[in-house]
């Protein structure tokens, strides 16, 4: 198996571009699946923190950057969307969001919100023993401790990255805030006005207007439920 990757085959949520030169880094296994950025891409070609794999591999030795709160050593590691970078020697915190377009960007956090990460419910399984678990959107597996009847497929969930519990939920349902991290509305924000439920094997859809009361249609699985502080920077804020 090859240990490269094309460019111009990446997905497009790589903030890379494609026609630099004909190759860049393989992810390496884990989270997120084909979606995931490796590590080194955003530490390299993003922050500009280091110029080669070597300093990288240097820089990750050093445990002084974290991904959800776990030091990473490993600079193939995917990366994606709503994990927290720590960078606990800089003293600065990012959190994976998407922008206009679909692109991974990362955006700057206070130290106190880099604590936790948001995850959306893609699976909701009763597992051995009786107890309920919830599958997030990056494979990540949590176990719910109180009334399972109260989450669903497409809620969010906010998780403590130290104790791993469930600190905040976020319904999928109309008046919830959104945003879109797929297709042609990818990074746009809005409250969704209406869902709409397809019969059969078709796809549901969510209509949700911006701010500026303008309004756009994706399909469901394009949305994630989001808190306001997910808007934007919150660098600095109390």
């Amino acid at each position: 198996m090859t240990r490269h990757q094309k460019r111009l085959s990446v997905p497009n949520s790589w903030p890379v571009e494609r026609k630099e030169a004909t190759w860049t880094v393989k992810a390496g296994a884990g989270p997120h699946g084909e979606a995931g950025v490796p590590l080194l891409i955003l530490l390299r070609d993003v922050l500009g923190y280091v110029d080669s794999k070597k300093e990288a591999r240097y820089a990750l030795n050093q445990d002084s950057v974290l991904v959800n709160g776990q030091a990473v050593s490993d600079e193939s590691r995917p990366i994606g969307m709503f994990d927290i970078l720590a960078f606990t020697q800089r003293d600065e915190y990012y959190r994976v969001f998407p922008d206009e377009g679909g692109r991974l960007a990362l955006t700057p956090i206070a130290a106190d919100a880099a604590d936790s990460r948001l995850g959306k419910v893609v699976r909701k399984q009763q597992v051995k023993g009786g107890a309920f678990q919830l599958t997030l959107h990056d494979g990540t597996n949590v176990r719910i401790a109180d009334d399972a009847s109260a989450y669903s497929t497409n809620d969010s969930i906010v998780v403590d990255n130290e104790t791993k519990e469930i600190v905040a939920h976020f319904p999928y349902e109309e008046g919830a805030l959104v945003t879109a991290v797929d297709g042609q509305h990818a990074g746009e924000i809005g409250d969704v006005a209406e869902i709409t439920v397809t019969p059969g094997s078709g796809s549901n859809t969510v209509r949700v207007v911006r701010d500026d009361d303008s309004e756009f249609e994706t399909i469901e699985g394009y949305v994630v439920v989001i808190d306001e502080n997910f808007t934007g920077s919150e660098e600095g804020d109390d």
